[in-house]
């Protein structure tokens, strides 16, 4: 089935949208929670699309809000550097060289450190717009960061078409107003707009009267 948004701006997700890193984020994570004595399946289930201390707070509720600041800090730190299995979701390269023209960024629950090893490690270009953990004090599903990317843009949040893959993302971009596109199947569970395998088969074309200077494009998704 073809889908056609009109919009103005789109705003990226990273892990598990542009690049698959599951391997990476679940080594960490599982490896954090071991000590913990965490069930193994809950842990997968909370983290993705979180901030670190959110999924720390949400797992360890009793925790001083501190003490999952530092973890997360070192915890970001860890993944930095361990980015074996990192790579770009099919389509990723095209779709990022595709909006080269046009309003995009990435905002992603990642730190910038972090957020640049994953993309170099998938060989994809980095916007020059990117919302990371350092521009919000709220993690998603807090709609602060999809939020921070439009006004950025100078772009209306209805006007933003987002990418994402996780519950927590999915939400804030609702929360922010926007329509979701969920990439995975998974996503489906999460009510997006729409639900693609991958980022494949998407074609943007400027508004045929003024071009990419009269800010509205149109995605089309096959």
């Amino acid at each position: 089935m073809t889908q056609s948004f009109r919009i103005h701006a789109v705003l990226l997700d990273m892990d598990g949208t542009l690049v698959d890193s599951t391997a990476a984020v679940e080594r960490t994570w599982l490896a954090w929670a071991r000590p913990h004595g965490l069930d193994a399946a809950r842990v997968l289930e909370v983290v993705h699309g979180r901030q670190g201390y959110e999924s720390m707070a949400i797992l360890l509720p009793d925790r001083p809000h501190e003490q999952n600041i530092a973890e997360n800090a070192i915890m970001l730190a860890t993944e930095a550097d361990d980015v074996t299995g990192v790579v770009a979701v099919p389509g990723a390269e095209e779709l990022l060289h595709d909006l080269l023209p046009y309003p995009h960024a990435i905002v992603t629950s990642a730190d910038v450190r972090l957020m640049r090893a994953r993309m170099n490690e998938a060989q994809l270009q980095i916007p020059a717009l990117h919302i990371t953990a350092e521009n919000v004090t709220s993690s998603k599903p807090h709609p602060e960061g999809f939020l921070l990317g439009a006004s950025r843009l100078g772009v209306d949040p209805a006007d933003c078409l987002v990418f994402e893959d996780s519950e927590a993302g999915i939400a804030a971009a609702r929360a922010a107003g926007m329509r979701v596109v969920g990439v995975g199947a998974a996503s489906a569970a999460f009510a997006p707009d729409l639900v693609v395998a991958d980022l494949t088969g998407i074609r943007i074309e400027a508004d045929a009267e003024g071009g990419a200077d009269a800010g509205v494009l149109t995605l089309t998704i096959d």
